[in-house]
């Protein structure tokens, strides 16, 4: 029998819990998926989801988000300026 080693990971409170409820609905522990991760990288020699790196234009949209949530705003002060600019912008 192989001998197993611990991996110690540091995450969110409200991820690892998050995580852990939706990992239990499917029948595994977050050990059982950070194994089935593990052993996905062996056996493909990569991640098993693809990661990007986000380009200029979204980099912006992140950063726009990450401001409006922070200062607790949105960009239109009425629901009516919303939709108009919604119109506007299907239009283009």
């Amino acid at each position: 029998m192989s001998t197993t080693a611990m991996v110690h990971v540091r995450v969110d409170q409200q991820i690892k819990e998050q995580a852990t409820e939706t990992l239990a609905s499917m029948g595994l522990s977050v050990s059982d998926a950070v194994r089935v991760f593990l052993m996905r990288v062996v056996a493909d020699k990569q991640m098993p989801f693809m990661l990007k790196v986000p380009n200029a234009e979204t980099r912006t949209a992140m950063n726009e988000a990450d401001e409006i949530v922070s200062e607790r705003r949105g960009r239109f002060n009425k629901a009516s300026e919303l939709f108009d600019d919604l119109e506007k912008n299907s239009r283009k």
